[in-house]
């Protein structure tokens, strides 16, 4: 794999064969969000997008690492090879995971030691929607939604590039230090009449996480000493290993009236615990996956689009040579969309989506049993636009089963009917200025975890106990966004409060669980799903100070949302170089309400100041990141240090024109400083990755 480092610089005599200007993009458009298309500046929600450049800064082994510097996203941090995304203090089965709008169709959201089912090498863009996001992928997205696209599926035809060849695709391969890890990705389309097709493959393999002293943190040795003659691991954190490799095959065909296209997709991932450093993790899915749309089909009808997902996940746990556990899940996830012309004011959209898995986990730590999910839900979306003022509303209706499997003893079917809605408004102010504003009341049916978990669960160190009887949980929540795209300084404020009449959530019950291994007799604390009166309140900013001259009217872009897709140019508003300084913040306060305590794992307040220099084809950034101590922690759960890591990345354009080559670097952690994740459960054992150094080249053409 590490001669794929050099593979782009092969393609460096094709930019002789043609050259040509790139056009600008001035807006993009969001797709997790509305089924209209609308641009970031017509959302009611907080959206962020990462791509391009900005995405391939970013890129960690996993998910949640890969976005967790986005403001209010943090993420498990489990380990390098499994991480999720927390957004505003709300994870697990409250944030809504797609892959180019389908579900993963993984278990991720049952246990944090287990792995997304997305790796970032191959993504071209990431969309991220904070705060309710059920309108058009169900109650599950209550803290918000991340929508991953990779391309699979074509769905623009092949411009002519190359030597007026019909290709596009990109090459990247990059090295870091930190824990010795080789990455390569490629991916392209192939024009061939009314037919794209695509390929891509990756393959990514790293060592034990390096970190700046021990791994077990100061308060948890003195409250936990280890026996006589063990010594603590130091400069790196043991098991913290990931191996990674995946790829697909896809065609579209096209004509006049819309397109139709399907892809089939592979990942194999074996990676390291942590939690337990003799246990290991076999990770394989495969995974069909179409998508098409019908151009204006029937009068009345602007667009009838369509997508599913069929997946067949497999995961086992290896305790040393032995087979521990093994998840199974197979299942699919369909939908249907129409997207109406204007019946007077109104234009908009109606769904329906069906979503079909069976779950089941057998062998030592299996705490949860076979178990039949099903869900079908019907939705509708409407826009209504008056002069500056731009009202969003919605409805929909799940109802979702789930099954127990016979050998569950007392186990019962049970069905549930999930009704939520959202009305939001966005209105258009002078000088560039946008004020956003939702309202969202959700309905969300308890997952077969929350209902059905009873057994002991190392990765989290407890005995889980689930509750049949738990109801819909239900939340009310408001979200306010100030936008600002033009001027000396751009960017975007959000404040949001939710208020859970029922939230759901692992809590301690104070009682204990023996039991014996390897001829001892250990005991972990019995923690019980169960629902209190919850609040979560915040907010989050992002601006930019362009200290070199305003940023223009038509850039319509807000800082850190829109950066441009790798290999093409970005829209720079003004010639000549840019200096700008960005700073951006976050802070939750999730607690039980009443006489109820802190809510666990939820991240501290965060704050972040980067200075940008840009030319022509130069881009440093320099940026300090901190992160304040968490105090306010729920029942056994240890505060966290404040911690400050300091950043510099660097690019250089090389090539630019139908092929760009950027080579580009980042120090990470350049103090070499000791930082803990608050959201991880790992925190204490494992800290986050010590000074680093991550080098690649990247081709697009």
């Amino acid at each position: 794999m590490r001669p794929l480092l050099f593979v782009p610089a092969l393609l460096l005599p094709l930019a002789m064969l043609r050259a040509q200007p790139e056009e600008r993009r001035l807006e993009e458009v969001v797709i997790a969000s509305t089924p209209l298309g609308r641009s970031l500046l017509e959302q009611a929600q907080a959206v962020s997008v990462l791509e391009g450049a900005a995405l391939s800064q970013a890129l960690a082994a996993g998910l949640g690492d890969t976005l967790a510097k986005l403001p209010g996203v943090a993420s498990t941090g489990f380990a390098p090879g499994a991480n999720r995304p927390v957004i505003r203090g709300l994870g697990e089965d409250r944030i809504r995971l797609l892959n180019n709008g389908v579900n993963l169709l993984d278990v991720s959201n049952v246990s944090p030691d287990h792995a997304v089912t997305v790796d970032p090498l191959l993504l071209d863009r990431i969309e991220v929607v904070r705060g309710p996001a059920a309108l058009r992928y169900g109650p599950n997205g209550v803290g918000g939604v991340v929508n991953a696209g990779d391309g699979r599926i074509p769905q623009t035809r092949v411009e002519p590039g190359l030597g007026e060849l019909p290709l596009r695709g990109r090459v990247d391969s990059r090295y870091g230090s930190g824990a010795d890890a080789w990455s390569g990705a490629a991916q392209g389309d192939v024009g061939v009449g009314p037919l794209v097709f695509h390929f891509d493959g990756f393959r990514r393999d790293a060592a034990d996480l390096a970190i700046p002293g021990e791994a077990r943190s100061a308060r948890l040795q003195r409250l936990d000493p280890l026996p006589p003659g063990e010594s603590e691991a130091r400069g790196h954190i043991p098991n913290s290993f990931s191996n990674s490799a995946g790829g697909a095959a896809g065609a579209s065909y096209f004509w006049e009236g819309g397109y139709f296209g399907l892809a089939r997709s592979f990942l194999d991932a074996t990676y390291g615990t942590v939690a337990e450093e003799a246990v290991t993790i076999d990770m394989a899915q495969e995974r069909w996956e179409g998508r098409g749309a019908l151009d204006r089909p029937l009068p009345g009808i602007a667009e009838l689009s369509f997508s599913f997902g069929a997946s067949d996940y497999d995961h086992t746990e290896y305790e040393g040579a032995e087979v521990g556990t093994v998840f199974l899940i197979e299942g699919y996830d369909a939908r249907v969309e129409l997207r109406h012309e204007k019946l007077g004011p109104f234009e908009g959209a109606l769904g329906y989506q069906a979503n079909h898995s069976d779950f089941s986990a057998l062998g030592a730590e299996a705490f949860l049993p076979a178990v039949e999910n099903e869900s079908h839900a019907a939705f509708l979306f409407e826009e209504v636009v008056q002069g500056d003022l731009r009202w969003q509303m919605g409805l929909r209706f799940d109802h979702s089963e789930v099954r127990p499997g016979p050998l569950v003893e007392g186990a019962r079917d049970q069905a549930f009917g999930a009704l939520s809605g959202s009305a939001g408004a966005v209105w258009s102010l002078p000088q560039d200025y946008s004020l956003a504003f939702q309202t969202a009341l959700t309905q969300r049916a308890p997952t077969y975890v929350e209902l059905l978990a009873d057994g002991p669960h190392l990765a989290t160190g407890a005995y889980e106990r689930g509750d049949p009887g738990l109801e819909l949980e239900r939340s009310l929540g408001f979200d306010l966004t100030l936008r600002k795209s033009s001027g000396w300084v751009t960017g975007s404020l959000s404040a949001f409060h939710n208020r859970f009449e029922n939230y759901i959530g692992l809590f301690p019950t104070g009682e204990g669980y023996a039991f014996e291994e390897d001829g001892a007799w250990s005991e972990l604390p019995i923690y019980a799903y169960e629902a209190v009166p919850a609040h979560f309140t915040g907010g989050e900013v992002e601006a930019t100070l362009h200290l070199l001259g305003p940023e223009p009217s038509a850039a319509a872009s807000p800082a850190g949302e829109g950066q441009q897709p790798a290999g093409k140019a970005s829209a720079a508003p003004a010639a000549g170089p840019r200096l700008d300084l960005q700073w951006q913040a976050d802070y939750v306060d999730a607690r039980q309400r009443g006489a109820g305590g802190a809510l666990p794992r939820m991240p501290p307040f965060r704050t972040s100041a980067a200075l940008i220099v840009k030319t022509a084809r130069f881009t440093g950034r320099l940026e300090g990141q901190f992160a304040a101590a968490q105090q306010r922690t729920a029942d056994f759960e240890l505060p966290t240090d404040a911690s400050f890591l300091l950043h510099l990345g660097l690019s250089y354009r090389l090539l630019e024109g139908p092929l760009t080559v950027d080579l580009f670097a980042r120090a990470s952690n350049l103090l070499n400083a000791e930082a803990r994740q608050h959201t991880s459960f790992l925190k204490d054992i494992a800290p986050s990755e010590g000074r680093a150094l991550l080098v690649g080249l990247q081709a697009a053409f």
